[in-house]
């Protein structure tokens, strides 16, 4: 096979570590520190490690290389892994396949498939990445005896990566999808420091991976501009979002700048952490748990966009600046108002990072059987790790941070987090199940 015959030409070496840790500032930023050195494989690589090997790989190929450290990201780690857990599955038998029914190959290796599966996927959609998927792929091959299995694996995980591709062929990705909302009280518009229009809205009608639409758990609407829910958030952000809060403690601004770099790299990072730290999960669970996780995270955030573009709810920094023409006469503003972390280029309702925080939460909790999640999140911004052991914990320090960072009212904070535990149930009550 050309591709076995490149991988067996190209060196065998380490990864080299990232020289510089990427930030990039309001979409939902990512730090992608030591995702590099996480994705360094094993001496003798397990068939779990395999799968996350391929995971770090593709946040190099996906946020560095093409950098696309957004919301975007979230639907490339969701055709991975839906690739690489069919080409694993499809061998050992041990799950329901996602959307295929192949013949089981015969003595086919996994830890080859998962690295042809993840290697073909992100090569068809990343071409530019060519020099960095050679390097890993040959690294991830030299880890499997040469011989017919390797090459059954090879072909196997090369078919399933096919697979989704065909799948997701025409599914709405890049569709011109403007926002049309004229400016008015209560409307989003682009917001300081760069006035960036709304980021990818194509998101809100993109195909699902597992949903039958990104609409399906719409929220009712965000609270009027004149109730009693509308003016607390307001008033809770306006004291405790700002920049040069004096009511702000050191531990509530820590929270925010924490969640504030962890959705698209350093959650992923997490989910390798867990790996490392559990060698008792073999290969067939952790090709289930990186497509739990990122193939709900995937379909929440679609579900996420269609509620931002939907309803179009501004964000408390442009609220703060336009409290008079709110119609409310208990809400004020306040010249100058600035939020602890610059504002994202989307409407507010509903949380994003949010929904990220509870469907991949939620997923980890479905697939593990526990609550008892046992995460490690590193945020270069707070320069801190945090270890979550549970679930609940995690969520409410997600939904305290948005607030906390001024760049979202609580309610869509709230309602974001239980959109994406809403898509993880549903969506893992119906795909993914291990076979009996």
């Amino acid at each position: 096979m050309s591709r076995l015959d490149r991988s067996k030409s190209t060196r065998r070496g380490g990864w080299s570590r990232v020289a510089a840790v990427l930030v990039i500032s309001g979409v939902l930023t990512a730090s992608v520190a030591g995702t590099a050195s996480a994705a360094t494989p094993a001496p003798t690589q397990t068939g779990a490690q395999a799968v996350a090997f391929w995971n770090g790989v593709a946040v190099n190929v996906i946020v560095v290389d093409a950098g696309k450290a957004n919301a975007e990201a979230f639907l490339w780690y969701g055709f991975t892994h839906a690739a690489v857990y069919n080409a694993v599955n499809g061998i050992t038998g041990r799950n329901e396949l996602y959307r295929w029914t192949p013949k089981r190959p015969q003595d086919a290796n996994p830890k080859a498939a998962t690295a042809a599966a993840a290697y073909s996927l992100l090569l068809h959609y990343f071409p530019l990445s060519q020099p960095r998927l050679d390097a890993a792929y040959a690294e991830a091959l030299g880890h499997v005896a040469d011989g017919p299995s390797k090459q059954r694996g090879i072909d196997f995980g090369e078919r399933a990566a096919a697979r989704i591709i065909a799948l997701r062929a025409n599914d709405g990705r890049g569709a011109d999808t403007p926002f049309t909302k004229a400016p008015a009280p209560g409307v989003w518009r682009p917001t300081p420091p760069t006035f960036a229009p709304f980021l990818a809205p194509w998101l809100s009608q993109v195909k699902p991976l597992m949903l039958n639409s990104p609409s399906q758990f719409r929220p009712g609407p965000p609270p009027a501009l004149d109730s009693a829910k509308y003016t607390a958030d307001f008033k809770e952000v306006k004291r405790l979002g700002e920049l040069d809060s004096k009511q702000r403690s050191d531990a509530q601004t820590k929270t925010a700048l924490f969640f504030s770099d962890i959705g698209v790299g350093a959650f992923q990072g997490g989910l390798r952490d867990f790996i490392a730290r559990h060698p008792d999960v073999d290969i067939s669970r952790a090709a289930r748990l990186f497509a739990a996780v990122d193939m709900s995270i995937a379909d929440a955030t679609g579900v996420i966009w269609d509620s931002k573009y939907h309803y179009g709810f501004w964000r408390p920094i442009t609220a703060i600046e336009l409290a008079g023409t709110d119609h409310n006469p208990n809400t004020t503003t306040k010249a100058g108002w600035t939020p602890l972390i610059a504002t994202p280029p989307y409407p507010d309702y509903t949380s994003g990072l949010n929904a990220v925080i509870g469907a991949g939460t939620r997923a980890m909790a479905r697939v593990l059987g526990t609550e008892r999640i046992d995460l490690n999140i590193t945020s270069v911004a707070a320069g801190e790790t945090r270890h979550y052991e549970w679930l609940g914990p995690i969520n409410r320090d997600a939904i305290d941070a948005r607030v906390w960072g001024g760049i979202h009212f609580r309610t869509a904070d709230v309602v974001g987090n239980a959109q994406g535990q809403k898509v993880a149930n549903w969506a893992l009550d119906r795909y993914l199940h291990p076979v009996n």
